[in-house]
């Protein structure tokens, strides 16, 4: 029987999923207007707790200002990963051009980037809440403790990372690495509440092999990440072109990414077969309401929302709506894969 204290953590650690999933669908939202660079410091922005809203409250200096801030801040940067040996790609940041051209202000895009902000810090509460209320398992399950306090330190380090994103002007493989964190802290999350929830429960027996639904689905993981990393790599691209049209002629970018599109396209074609592969294999092995069917029965609905939102992105001139919800609904389809591969991992095979 679940206690009180443990539905408190397991309905803490559900909205901590949930609040996860809307700062990816802000930050999708930021990127698809542009606003990656409203606020040129962190964590403050335009060095105040509630951003301007008009120039005129802003130093005549602020562009020199916050330069020399990301200058200053990248140059540390440069220096920790060449500690870590990566002497090419601290060059690489010293000498980017693209750091010392300052942002104009533009007051709707400082707020976007503000509430994003805002939104990541609300995520961070919850997981603050997660590891408070983790304790109530500090005698059956210290797993849930250690992996809740391991995920808050990956936030801080995903904090800090934002800021190396801000001050490296969006930089490509800063900005790949911050979603690659954000899947992790995800991971974490859904972990913690399949654990917590599943802690008290027999494993479920079933008639039928599901070794191989295992390891498909291990394999199904590895596909979408790797998709959601070339999808990363279009976006950036796309970025780059945006910034360069002045954010105009939509309708032209899509043409001018190259070959990582097409590799992101046809790769979409595996994503859709492996996990319709995954809905059969479920479905020969659960029935009625069954968590792993109902499960895999919300991948296949997010999987078209996937990719309506894919098809509008590359034939309709890039409609900032779809770019948001391709990335929101990429991460949510992983979150549900996994969520799937631990409803299953769980179960019991009674005759092999």
């Amino acid at each position: 029987m679940v206690s009180r204290s443990e539905q408190r953590f397991i309905s803490i650690n559900l909205i901590t999923i949930v609040v996860t999933l809307l700062v990816i669908l802000a930050g999708g939202i930021v990127r698809s207007t542009g606003s990656g660079m409203g606020c040129p410091d962190w964590p403050k922005c335009f060095d105040r707790y509630i951003p301007p809203t008009d120039v005129s409250q802003l130093p005549a200096d602020y562009k020199e200002k916050y330069v020399a801030g990301r200058l200053k801040k990248n140059e540390k940067f440069a220096k920790y990963l060449e500690s870590m040996g990566k002497v090419a790609l601290a060059d690489s940041i010293r000498h980017d051009k693209s750091i010392t051209i300052p942002e104009e202000f533009n007051p709707t895009k400082t707020w976007t980037e503000y509430l994003n902000r805002l939104a990541g810090v609300a995520a961070g509460i919850f997981l603050f809440l997660t590891v408070v209320f983790s304790f109530t398992y500090r005698k059956t399950a210290k797993r849930i403790i250690v992996l809740s306090i391991l995920n808050l330190l990956v936030v801080g380090y995903q904090g800090w990372l934002g800021s190396i994103v801000v001050s490296t002007n969006l930089t490509q493989w800063v900005v790949t690495v911050h979603m690659l964190l954000a899947l992790v802290i995800l991971a974490i999350s859904i972990y913690t509440y399949n654990y917590a929830k599943q802690l008290n429960k027999t494993p479920s027996v079933i008639m039928y092999r599901i070794l191989w639904l295992k390891g498909f689905l291990f394999f199904t993981l590895i596909i979408s990440i790797i998709q959601i990393v070339l999808g990363t790599d279009v976006r950036e691209a796309i970025d780059e072109i945006a910034k360069a049209l002045a954010y105009n002629s939509r309708n032209t970018w899509i043409s001018k990414v190259g070959s990582v599109f097409s590799y992101h396209r046809d790769l979409a074609i595996l994503v859709v077969v492996t996990n319709a592969i995954v809905y059969k294999m479920v479905i020969d092995r659960f029935s009625g309401k069954a968590a792993p069917l109902l499960t895999a029965r919300f991948i296949l609905i997010t999987l078209l929302v996937q990719l309506l939102s894919g098809f509008a992105l590359a034939y309709i001139a890039f409609p900032p709506v779809a770019q948001a919800l391709h990335i929101l609904f990429s991460t949510l389809l992983f979150s549900l894969q996994f969520y799937l591969y631990l409803l299953v991992y769980r179960t019991s095979t009674y005759k092999q």
